[in-house]
């Protein structure tokens, strides 16, 4: 199974949610999603109307930065990792800007 189809399996068991469940959220079947969920090979409108169903978001991640965005995704203490002490609730939320401060050209 691919990354891309383990991050969806695991996003869905974190929203507490079945397979069949897919159905009223994004009007797949549960036959349908346990497919894609397996083995499919989803076209890109497909999973943006499952991201949608399960509260996320699509992203392309530049390389460089994907340890950095990995450690504030799991980073279960509610702080910015790199940042002094600073709750995330106190900063844009990742989803109004998912970029912010991770690339070199931010304007501070």
């Amino acid at each position: 199974m691919s990354a891309l189809l383990k991050q969806l399996k695991q996003r869905r068991l974190r929203l507490g949610l079945k397979q069949k469940d897919m159905l009223l959220r994004v009007g797949m079947s549960r036959q349908q999603y346990n497919r894609l969920e397996t083995k499919g090979n989803p076209r890109l409108d497909t999973l943006e109307l499952i991201a949608k169903g399960l509260n996320s978001e699509l992203m392309l991640i530049p390389q460089e930065k994907l340890n950095a965005v990995r450690e504030i995704l799991e980073n279960d203490k509610g702080f910015v990792a790199g940042q002094p002490a600073v709750k995330i609730q106190e900063i844009n939320t990742f989803a109004d800007d998912p970029w912010k401060g991770l690339l070199e050209d931010d304007e501070q």
